[in-house]
């Protein structure tokens, strides 16, 4: 969080040893600044954080709703290059990329695993205040940002398309009636380069003023490919964002954003094999590897991955009325290959190639007097995705027990069309009933639909064996084993929520809450021979919370409680046909779970000079019901996925005034998780242990604030801790790891220009 006067905010990170020389000189010198008393009381003071989480503009500690909020600031200061990064910031979010370019974001123990484009996030990322509808491209780079805004539980009544466990709002920085900018440049460790520049300023005077950033980074990958002798997982990416804000009279604003992304390393993401498997050619097992981030595969030669989008907000204020509108419009391109044996054979390369575009219309009527505020929208979405996937595995094979491999080859293609158009309208109304006392109340209806077309082929022996081939003979009757199947159904649900907060004093706020969230259900889009729907997910949350601002504002404490009771939710998995043997990919729902939990943000002026930030995570509770292979019931068998019981950060920041030389801040913090599950089956062997990070930050400023210095390490002990598994036990038969950034160390210098 921010400290009012510290001018650190405005920071770096990086790291190289060079500069530790002079940073080391600069903390030796002498302090030439006296600071006056006034200017110490000011230094003593948490600055009041604003966050539009309500889609108004508020003080975080008046909204009664658990979000944590980073500016462009602390975003800088902590070298958040991506989503994944804010992990550690923020209790009970767990947030990575998975297997397929895809952000995996759990919150509560709430979320989705599957890559896959048929079904829905279960948290919702918004960019610019726009739903992004699929996860792949919703791992986003954090470029020119303003802030970053993680709210915690359903969020219905407030957005335009229900997010069950809760959102991540990304908003970039807009355009200024000043002329200023900015240029980075980065260097650090597996060869990571990257450059930032941003520009904005006034084109016609007070009335229209533009801005434009750039940022283009790359690195060497974390892993070693045995088989290519290349590195894996690497990273080239290009992203870029205009925007242009026309204010002709003050009553009116067009704010129009453009965007775009271009990612395409030289290799997909290989896990590592945390179990033998049988290879056909060899006729043997193929041992496990020591070192996780040594791999051998010979089915990640593909990842690209292209996303666009434009969006038009006209904002109208009308008295204590504002009138909204957000069009917005996005495409999504993927294509990858991915290594699922891990291993130089041909077993099981599965690729994944996905076009979507989606449209979205949302209006907004914003209304704020003394006693009441209101939100309250109409919305409207529709998304076009097409996808073709499938297996290039001619040394597949089947287990039939006893050490009996019956070779059987797949080389298949499953070509899959699906429309998927929402509706909803909702309505959020807050009263002052007494001058402490205030209470909110919120519904919404939604109407969601989805078409899908699904068919699948067959072409081994046929002489094909590209995806490119087989999408241009597909259906001709080339392929063989043809299936398919035409499907579509309608949702509706209501939504309410109910808020009472209660002003205990100027300094602290008491709330509580319940809330529905909804997510659709749809069809499995890995089933070709018949549609397998599966219904909506449903999730009540009760929470309690307290915000406090103590000590002269010295100290921030907010915590919630919460209790969630979820329904029908929806689980992948990997099987065996009983009768056949054949691998089933199923998707389906599984059954109701209960959790709570606990959660605390604090943040507190020890000095002067040095700041404590504290965040912490208690999340508890399991399967009710749960429903696993052969229809057996197998709750007390399994645990959550992706909800350690214990998670959070302990940072110091300490902060030096080097008078003309400008300032320095020091920040170092460990952030911990406790055991973990990766994977529905509960796999003791996928799951990852509790484990600690430690990071470092140091920060130098020039005294015009010009140039910034910036040094940062993470992960400092290089641990190995695995972020994401399959388990493919039933069929091929090996488990695999995906494993989080080793230590990462660089340097950052930014030249400022106002």
């Amino acid at each position: 969080m921010k400290l009012q006067q510290q001018k650190y905010r405005l920071k770096l990170c990086q790291p190289a040893i060079l500069p530790l020389a002079v940073l080391t000189a600069l903390t030796a010198s002498p302090i030439l600044a006296d600071e006056t008393d006034a200017e110490k009381e000011k230094a003593r003071v948490i600055e009041v954080i604003e966050v539009t989480a309500t889609r108004q503009t508020e003080n975080l500690q008046r909204v009664p709703i658990a979000v944590t909020a980073l500016s462009g600031a602390e975003l800088e200061q902590y070298q958040i290059q991506n989503l994944g990064q804010l992990e550690a910031l923020v209790p009970n979010l767990n947030l990575h990329v998975g297997d397929a370019a895809n952000a995996v974001v759990y919150i509560r123990g709430v979320g989705q695993l599957d890559s896959i484009s048929f079904n829905d996030p279960g948290v919702g990322i918004y960019l610019d205040d726009v739903y992004l509808g699929r996860v792949q491209g919703a791992f986003l780079d954090v470029v020119d940002p303003q802030q970053i805004e993680v709210l915690r539980g359903p969020q219905g009544t407030l957005y335009g398309r229900n997010t069950i466990g809760g959102a991540v709002k990304f908003t970039s920085a807009r355009p200024s009636e000043t002329t200023e900018g900015y240029v980075s440049v980065l260097a650090g460790n597996y060869q990571q380069r990257g450059v930032k520049a941003s520009l904005t300023g006034p084109l016609i005077d007070e009335q229209l003023a533009g801005r434009f950033a750039i940022a283009k980074s790359s690195r060497d990958g974390f892993s070693f490919n045995q088989y290519t002798g290349k590195n894996d997982y690497d990273k080239d990416s290009l992203t870029w964002r205009g925007s242009l804000l026309f204010t002709p009279v003050s009553e009116f604003t067009a704010y129009l954003v453009l965007d775009g992304s271009n990612q395409n390393p030289d290799y997909s993401r290989t896990p590592h094999r945390e179990t033998p498997i049988y290879s056909l050619p060899s006729g043997d097992f193929l041992p496990v590897g020591e070192d996780p981030f040594v791999v051998n595969a010979n089915f990640n030669d593909r990842e690209e991955l292209r996303t666009k989008g434009v969006a038009l907000t006209l904002d109208y204020q009308l008295q204590q009325s504002t009138l909204k509108s957000i069009t917005a419009y996005r495409e999504m391109n993927y294509r990858t290959h991915l290594d699922l044996d891990g291993t130089p054979d041909a077993s099981f390369g599965i690729y994944s190639y996905e076009d979507q575009d989606q449209l979205s219309q949302e209006l907004q009527w914003l209304y704020r007097s003394e006693s009441l505020s209101l939100v309250s929208g109409l919305f409207y979405f529709r998304e076009n995705s097409w996808s073709l996937g499938g297996a290039i595995a001619p040394d597949f094979f089947v287990p039939l027990g006893n050490g009996v491999f019956f070779p059987f080859p797949v080389i298949s293609a499953g070509l899959r069309d699906q429309t998927n158009t929402s509706y909803a309208v909702y309505s959020n109304m807050s009263w002052q009933l007494s001058e402490p006392l205030s209470i909110t109340l919120g519904a919404r209806w939604t109407s969601e639909k989805k078409q899908v077309s699904n068919s699948g082929e067959e072409f081994f022996g046929t002489g094909i064996d590209t995806p490119q081939g087989m999408q241009a003979v597909f259906g001709t009757g080339i392929g063989h084993s043809l299936t398919g199947y035409d499907a579509s159904q309608r949702w509706n649900d209501f939504s309410p929520r109910a808020v009472l907060n209660y002003q205990y004093s100027s300094q602290t706020m008491l709330y509580s809450s319940v809330s529905k969230g909804f997510k659709s259900g749809g069809f499995n889009g890995r089933l070709t021979s018949f549609a397998q729907p599966y219904d909506p997910e449903t999730l009540w949350s009760y929470e309690a919370g307290a915000k406090s601002l103590l000590l002269n504002q010295q100290l921030r404490l907010n915590t919630a409680f919460f209790y969630n009771d979820y329904k029908n939710f929806q689980l992948s998995r990997f099987s065996i046909d009983p009768d056949t043997g054949a691998f089933l990919s199923l998707f389906e729902n599984s059954g109701k779970a209960t959790t709570y939990g606990a959660e605390l943000e604090l943040q507190a002026l020890l000095t002067d000079s040095l700041t404590l930030n504290m965040n912490l995570g208690y999340l508890n509770g399991g399967y009710d019901k749960l429903i696993g292979d052969f229809e057996q019931e197998v709750s007390d068998e399994r645990e959550l996925v992706n909800a350690p019981r214990w998670n959070g950060r302990l940072g110091l920041d300490y902060w030096f005034d080097l008078g003309s030389r400008g300032t320095l801040s020091v920040n170092a913090g460990a952030s911990f998780k406790s055991k973990t599950y990766l994977t529905v089956s509960s796999s003791d062997l996928l799951a990852q242990p509790g484990f600690t990070l430690y990071d470092l930050y140091v920060n130098w400023q020039s005294q015009d604030e010009r140039w910034q210095l910036n040094l940062f390490g993470k992960n400092l002990t290089d641990k190995r801790y695995r972020q994401h598994g399959f388990d493919l036990s039933a069929s091929p038969g090996v488990q695999l790891g995906y494993y989080g950034d080793p230590r990462t160390y660089g340097l950052q210098l930014t030249y400022r220009y106002f």
